[in-house]
């Protein structure tokens, strides 16, 4: 989700609740502590330099269990990290403390916002030895007519 949509959906919304990807929710007491702007510069396994910039949502419990963060309120924050910081219109990332610091895509489903796991990959697959799945068939499927199995036919 980018920074834009999460504006337009805040400017919906009644309240601000962030699903983890287990099905329970971040307590209703939750802060932002920190919206920033966060730039990776780095190589991958293949030699290839890359960039990613992200925005940076951490999101964090306290004691004060009669907090609770307002739509408006929330893109009050938004507006003057983008006015301070410079921040356009990015992927936004999310952090949130469980039993390690997580981090987060995110999403909505109506709702609420949904956190979804991030995952990692190969970003030089071609280049690093990965072998390419091998596309899986029936053997009912195959062609009847075929005697006799061709190095070249795929049914080998």
């Amino acid at each position: 989700m980018k920074l834009s949509q999460i504006k337009s959906i805040l400017a919906t919304v009644e309240t601000v609740n962030f699903q983890l990807p287990s099905g329970s929710f971040v307590p209703e007491h939750f802060h932002v502590t920190e919206v920033g702007l966060i730039t990776k510069n780095f190589i991958d396994c293949g030699g290839t330099v890359r960039n990613e910039t992200v925005v940076n949502f951490q999101l964090w419990n306290a004691n004060d269990v009669d907090h609770r963060l307002k739509p408006q309120k929330l893109i009050n924050i938004i507006e003057l990290s983008e006015k301070k910081l410079g921040i356009k219109d990015y992927e936004i990332e999310v952090e949130y403390q469980d039993t390690t610091i997580g981090k987060y895509d995110l999403d909505f489903n109506g709702t609420d916002f949904i956190l979804l796991n991030k995952q990692t990959a190969c970003l030089a697959q071609d280049q690093c030895g990965i072998p390419q799945e091998k596309p899986k068939m029936r053997l009912s499927e195959m062609n009847k007519e075929v005697k006799s199995c061709n190095p070249n036919s795929g049914c080998c």
